[in-house]
């Protein structure tokens, strides 16, 4: 399945801040420590060189995928029409079948995160919730069935 190209403006400060530090910290700081490295003769055997010309490899990856993705990337911003619905960036509390209250945010591909309840709008959880509002079942399909789930808050910071 294809990712979406949507993000939060906080998500695509994320991934600006990364790529500038990557770009202009990380990588002439490995640079430096792997031209100090080859300086001292004999790179094959020396740690430091090949972990540094390593570390380059990775930093220049994933420096081509950041400016790559950035301009692919539409930055979604909040609207006053969304108010009382789920849309992307919005804030929701769920009630799950055991009465506990879950809450989560609809966020692009490249910034969700488990821990702090941000889900992609590519998941089969935010496709559920997109249009919904308060007082509004959500099924949800997942590997072990059929979850049912009450709307109970939505907000947009």
């Amino acid at each position: 399945m294809r990712k979406s190209n949507y993000i939060t403006r906080e998500g695509w400060d994320r991934l600006d801040k990364e790529l500038k530090y990557l770009w202009k910290e990380e990588r002439p700081r490995i640079t430096r420590s792997v031209s100090e490295a080859a300086a001292q003769g004999d790179r094959s055997e020396n740690a430091e060189y090949i972990y540094g010309k390593k570390r380059l490899r990775e930093i220049d990856r994933r420096v081509r995928f950041l400016v790559k993705r950035t301009e692919e990337l539409t930055i979604v911003y909040y609207d006053a029409k969304q108010e009382g619905k789920v849309f992307f960036g919005a804030w929701v509390t769920l009630l799950n079948e055991d009465d506990q209250e879950v809450t989560y945010r609809v966020v692009g591909p490249d910034e969700w995160n488990a821990k702090t309840g941000e889900i992609s709008i590519d998941s089969p959880m935010a496709r559920a919730l997109i249009g919904k509002a308060v007082d509004d079942e959500v099924v949800v399909k997942t590997p072990e069935g059929e979850r049912v789930f009450d709307v109970v808050k939505i907000w947009y910071k």
